[in-house]
């Protein structure tokens, strides 16, 4: 039998269309339970399908300092985050919770 050879799973490489990219941060918010760090990964995930320069470009921020502030080591600033749903031609908003 031969020898199985495992790739590291990157989400980025399945997140395709607007819709895919809208429905993983989707989940991801709400997965997130507070944890804004979490939902930057995230963010960093869909900018990495997207293309980062192109993203860090349309955000108006330096690459370097995007995959910083996406990197999930830390959570970046609400500005941060806005400009960077905007790059990525996404839209957050707000429903009244079920509780």
């Amino acid at each position: 039998m031969g020898k199985t050879v495992t790739t590291r799973y990157d989400v980025a490489e399945h997140l395709r269309t607007p819709e895919e990219m809208a429905a993983y941060l989707e989940a991801c918010l709400e997965e997130a339970d507070g944890d804004a760090a979490f939902v930057a990964k995230a963010l960093g995930d869909i900018a990495r399908a997207k293309g980062m320069t192109q993203v860090a470009r349309d955000a108006g921020l330096s690459r370097e300092s995007l995959y910083k502030a996406l990197s999930g080591e830390r959570s970046p600033s609400f500005d941060t985050i806005l400009k960077v749903v905007g790059a990525l031609g996404l839209t957050l908003h707000a429903e009244a919770g079920g509780g």
